[in-house]
């Protein structure tokens, strides 16, 4: 299977707006314009990311008027869209000026212009701007990551309060095994169901050879905690919605002088 799989090339966009749509091709949001078109309707995942959000947004506040936001591998603009229309002010970044020129086309057709700011950027370039947001969106984007543990460190400094984390993960659905306190030779406990464990992939998954790291349920819970916060809820699948946990925080506090050296901020 190849990445394009899981994208749609636009030819069957519906409603006025289809000739356009198709120009922008191929998409990998199906967006609903207001004029009723939609960008993907023939989507191989169905109408995405739509059903993720669903499951999400009882999650967030209705009302995110006077909240900041960044959306990290913002693609088409889908989430930030939504988070917008709820009164936020977002941010969105991508490293794919195809995916921005698409987000910018559906920002003006929606009306979001002033709510939503466009700009190339990857996950790393985010460890030099000195910016905080109430709320960060981090989907879909971890496991295409050759340096996912750093890519969330940064993350963690970009996020002041409530932290949206997706990644693909193994089938290891295990509630996570005890790892402290473990002696040389108990390292066959490493192997079991439980523990935090990311699988490495060195060709390609899916055609796609930008998959690098896919982790199990504990794992993912185990990083976001070394990175300051708690998972709070669980809406969908591979969906965790995370707060900032002062006690976590000050606990990977001693980190500081290793991620400042590996982001070279010294």
């Amino acid at each position: 299977m190849s990445p394009e799989t899981l994208q749609s090339s636009g030819a069957r966009a519906s409603g006025p707006l289809e000739h356009e749509i198709r120009q922008r091709g191929p998409w990998f949001h199906n967006l609903h314009l207001p004029d009723g078109s939609r960008t993907a309707p023939d989507h191989p995942l169905g109408d995405f990311p739509a059903y993720k959000w669903r499951q999400l947004e009882a999650s967030l506040p209705a009302d995110l008027s006077g909240t900041t936001a960044l959306d990290i591998g913002c693609n088409a603009g889908f989430y930030s869209f939504e988070l917008a229309r709820r009164g936020a002010q977002v941010d969105a970044v991508d490293v794919d000026e195809h995916y921005l020129e698409q987000a910018r086309w559906a920002r003006g057709q929606l009306g979001l212009d002033a709510q939503v700011c466009l700009f190339p950027s990857s996950v790393y370039h985010l460890a030099r701007r000195d910016v905080t947001y109430d709320l960060v969106l981090f989907m879909g984007l971890f496991y295409h990551l050759r340096y996912p543990l750093l890519a969330l460190d940064i993350v963690a400094r970009r996020c002041a309060d409530t932290l949206i984390f997706q990644s693909l993960s193994l089938p290891d659905a295990a509630e996570p095994a005890r790892t402290s306190g473990l002696r040389w030779q108990e390292r066959q406990l490493m192997t079991r169901p439980g523990w935090p464990s990311m699988a490495f992939i060195e060709h390609d998954l899916a055609g796609d050879a930008t998959n690098w790291w896919v982790p199990n349920h504990a794992a993912i819970e185990a990083m976001l905690r070394t990175v300051g916060f708690r998972v709070d809820a669980r809406p969908g699948h591979e969906l965790y919605v995370c707060r900032r946990d002062p006690a976590l925080t000050q606990a990977a506090r001693w980190l500081d002088d290793e991620y400042r050296a590996a982001c070279g901020l010294e």
